[in-house]
């Protein structure tokens, strides 16, 4: 009996590994602590820096990561600076793992502010979709949206990819919350949901300055959390709509038939 508890065990944890890379889930992630070393991050003379900010929530999501079970590699673990092609190779080393590359926003424009992520390939949607629902509705910011980039680090990696920026340094009060430990905590907290992918407490609407401008076709509106359910739905509105505007245009056509008869 002692000897057949190990083996299944054994049996039961290669189940669950091959469950979740069938859902698209890894147990093995790669944690890139964007910039390092002399490379400071943001834009010049930006107040904050963002390397060591990068770092702290890398290293948090670790240990939230590693307490869970999962396997984590550090591109860098501490203020070093690691070129693009090295990350790029640290992540490619490690087949079936997931890539995550954690960032902090800057701009010239102190009022910009929120919280976006990116990705490239399409086997990395579904894991962007899950880290942004979930950063988005812990953190006290805006949702900018998921859009579609080709980033070196998500063009290059040939494992889902997705890199995430948790607000803008250059932002006063995104800057102010990024400089306490409470708030990069909580960033890591929802990271780490998002990479186990949990459902997010709640999703914030897209932030209203950007429901009404044209982003190109790298954006991506946040997909419902019942996803199913909405493309059913949209599938049938636009059926309802299909219809609607044949029965107009049969109308109309009736109209003009009538009206020509008279003439004659």
């Amino acid at each position: 009996m002692n000897r057949r508890h190990p083996i299944a065990l054994a049996v039961f944890a290669s189940f669950m590994a091959l469950a979740s890379f069938a859902f698209g889930q890894s147990r093995t992630i790669v944690l890139d602590a964007g910039h390092g070393g002399h490379d400071r991050g943001g834009v010049p003379g930006q107040r904050i820096s963002e390397k060591d900010k990068t770092l702290d929530v890398a290293q948090r999501v670790r240990r939230i990561l590693q307490a869970d079970g999962y396997r984590v590699i550090m591109t860098r673990d501490s203020d070093v600076f690691v070129p693009l092609p090295t990350r790029v190779a640290i992540a490619n080393s490690y087949r079936g793992a997931n890539f995550v590359s954690i960032h902090f926003n800057c701009a010239s424009r102190i009022g910009a502010n929120g919280i976006e992520t990116y990705y490239y390939r399409s086997d990395s949607a579904s894991l962007a979709a899950s880290i942004h629902r979930n950063v988005v509705s812990g953190a006290s910011s805006e949702n900018r949206g998921i859009r579609r980039r080709g980033f070196y680090v998500l063009r290059r990696t040939s494992i889902p990819s997705v890199l995430v920026e948790c607000g803008f340094l250059t932002n006063p009060t995104e800057g102010r919350l990024a400089l306490t430990g409470n708030y990069r905590q909580t960033l890591a907290e929802q990271i780490a949901r998002g990479i186990r992918r949990q459902p997010a407490p709640y999703t914030r609407p897209l932030t209203a300055s950007l429901r009404s401008v044209s982003l190109g076709n790298d954006f991506v509106r946040v997909p419902a959390e019942s996803f199913s359910r909405h493309r059913r739905s949209s599938k049938s509105s636009r059926h309802h709509v299909s219809r609607k505007k044949k029965s107009s245009e049969s109308s109309s056509r009736k109209k003009k038939s009538r009206k020509k008869k008279s003439e004659d």
